[in-house]
């Protein structure tokens, strides 16, 4: 059983990175999805987020969920099957999102934009 159990059904998390070019700490709120001990989130554009750049440079991440703060490390998701479970998950937690400003349909957001793993967590405080 993994300490992300107790978090599931949570809407955000909250992740920081270290900024790719400034170093400097940068906190954003975001939906996850959790499998197991790996906790799932997508970088909700086509276009790879900043925070997500930031995280494939430097996966040193902090994970703050439900008033429980971990350091962990961050790895983009390549496997076609572990990304086709990261859009279950999420189709699944938010079966409706969608964003037409962007031109993201739901299953381009749940299914194709780039996603992040987060794992290997500290001990949490």
């Amino acid at each position: 059983m993994s300490w992300l159990d107790q978090h599931v059904d949570e809407e955000c998390c909250s992740l920081t990175t270290t900024g790719r070019r400034t170093g400097r700490r940068h906190e954003i709120e975001i939906w996850f999805a959790v499998a197991g001990d790996v906790l799932y989130m997508v970088a909700g554009n086509p276009r790879p987020a900043d925070w997500y750049l930031n995280a494939l440079a430097d996966p040193a991440v902090t994970l703050r969920l439900g008033g429980v703060t971990c350091a962990a490390r961050a790895r983009q998701v390549t496997d076609a099957d572990e990304r086709r479970l990261v859009g279950d998950l999420l189709d699944a937690k938010h079966p409706t999102y969608s964003d037409a400003s962007l031109d993201l349909t739901h299953h381009k957001w749940a299914y194709e934009v780039p996603a992040l793993a987060i794992g290997d967590w500290s001990p949490p405080t």
